[in-house]
């Protein structure tokens, strides 16, 4: 993994990591901002995708056929589905799926894409194990989670649909990129992982916690990103 690309999917997210590039090289495509450099000792092209899947998986893709990435990590936050998983926590992806697939008319079901071998995309072990192990050493005053992790154009805030995501897809906690960037990466046989810093609990009370806790969440995600890139 020579190549490293980044993806957030706000401003907030990459601000920290694109201050950490002083040679970095700017390139403008698909109406995004690709920064090309060092980070970490590491050849790294950082961007900010935009918040859906389809901005994420049209990233993914420019990443993959313009900078020749060997890998993609995804950064950014999410909201908690179970009640062990608290705002600040980080969840790792075990795989992830797009809960907003439904093709139940033609007989799929929900979250299955029509047509396609696989709908549940397996992050790679060597990049959890690595994250895993740099969340230990680094942010240990921290919880850290090994799970699925769901995706959907929808922000969640309603506990009754919070609670069907999590009883219908085993999901960890839901946000609005990462199953589209595993999705692409898998399409192109390049290694993934998703790494989501909970920001709120994905309830009734979502846009609140989100305002007040979005800044500890990116922090530490940042740091494990940072740790990554070192240990990899």
């Amino acid at each position: 993994m020579n190549r490293i690309g980044i993806i957030g999917a706000m401003d907030e997210e990459v601000k920290i990591l694109k201050e950490l590039m002083p040679d970095a090289r700017v390139n403008r495509i698909a109406s995004m901002d690709f920064y090309e450099g060092t980070l970490e000792g590491r050849q790294t092209v950082v961007v900010r995708s935009g918040i859906g899947k389809v901005n994420a998986a049209v990233c993914t893709q420019v990443l993959v056929d313009i900078f020749k990435v060997d890998a993609v990590i995804n950064t950014g936050v999410a909201g908690s589905l179970r009640n062990e998983i608290d705002i600040a926590d980080i969840v790792l992806s075990t795989d992830t799926l797009q809960h907003d697939m439904d093709a139940r008319g033609f007989g799929y079901e929900i979250g299955v894409i029509p047509r396609m071998d696989i709908s549940v995309f397996i992050a790679d072990a060597y990049l959890l194990d690595t994250a895993l192990r740099i969340c230990k050493r680094d942010i240990s005053e921290i919880n850290v989670h090994t799970g699925r992790i769901i995706s959907g154009d929808q922000f969640i805030s309603d506990t009754v649909r919070k609670e069907w995501l999590a009883d219908t897809f085993g999901g960890l906690c839901t946000e609005m990129e990462g199953a589209a960037i595993a999705h692409a990466a898998y399409l192109n046989r390049i290694p993934f992982l998703i790494i989501r810093a909970i920001s709120d609990k994905a309830d009734n009370s979502a846009e609140m916690a989100y305002n007040e806790f979005e800044g500890i969440a990116i922090k530490n995600a940042v740091k494990l990103i940072r740790g990554m890139l070192r240990g990899l």
